[in-house]
């Protein structure tokens, strides 16, 4: 691991929270550049231009200073779906599409932190906090089931078909990060594969 970060100034005066987004936004930033794993906390200090003891005023270690970052990207991450859900009615084929190209795009856009989501084998994701974070996102896309098929959200059926389009979009992003689709992936192919999968599990 290279500790060498730009020295930058440490600021004298914080307004009220902003030691803790800087910070987080540090993190952030080497997260997409280096890894989940890929830095050091002092890395992250020496970036927010914040003394290595400053963390330890808001979190207790390196893993609840994670925690907080994979929340605030679950959380864009969950606005990003809600709002391709919100732009299409229900039962419109085009919901179901639009719902699976934003977690791609999410994917595609913050590889980092979409890892950081789903790729720590241990540690921050352990967390009540981001369990629950992850299902109010799954919920989304079981919403947009039950209102494709009229069924109540906690249904069997509902809970199975969100399931698998779960499992779609999630071993598409992955295996997109991993450069291991096995063909030339342009938008217009990738909706149509949305479409396929829309269309066999959410019949119209």
């Amino acid at each position: 691991m290279n500790d060498l970060e730009p020295a930058v100034p440490e600021k004298k005066k914080y307004h009220h929270g902003d030691l803790r987004e800087q910070l987080l936004e540090a993190v952030t930033t080497l997260v997409e550049e280096h890894g989940p794993e890929g830095f050091s906390l002092a890395q992250a200090c020496r970036r927010a231009g914040v003394s290595t003891a400053a963390p330890y005023k808001h979190f207790k270690d390196r893993t609840e200073i994670m925690q907080a970052v994979i929340l605030r990207a679950m959380g864009r991450m969950r606005s990003q779906m809600q709002a391709a859900a919100d732009a299409h009615p229900a039962r419109d084929p085009r919901r179901i599409v639009a719902l699976g190209q934003a977690y791609v795009d999410f994917a595609r856009a913050e590889p980092g932190m979409f890892q950081a989501i789903f790729g720590l084998a241990e540690g921050p994701n352990d967390s009540e906090l981001l369990n629950d974070a992850g299902d109010r996102t799954g919920s989304i896309v079981k919403h947009v089931v039950a209102d494709h098929r009229g069924e109540p959200v906690d249904s069997q059926d509902v809970e199975i078909r969100a399931y698998i389009l779960w499992c779609f979009v999630h071993g598409h992003s992955f295996l997109y990060l991993d450069d291991k689709v096995p063909f030339e992936l342009s938008g217009k192919v990738e909706n149509h594969m949305l479409r396929i999968v829309g269309d066999a599990i959410l019949p119209t």
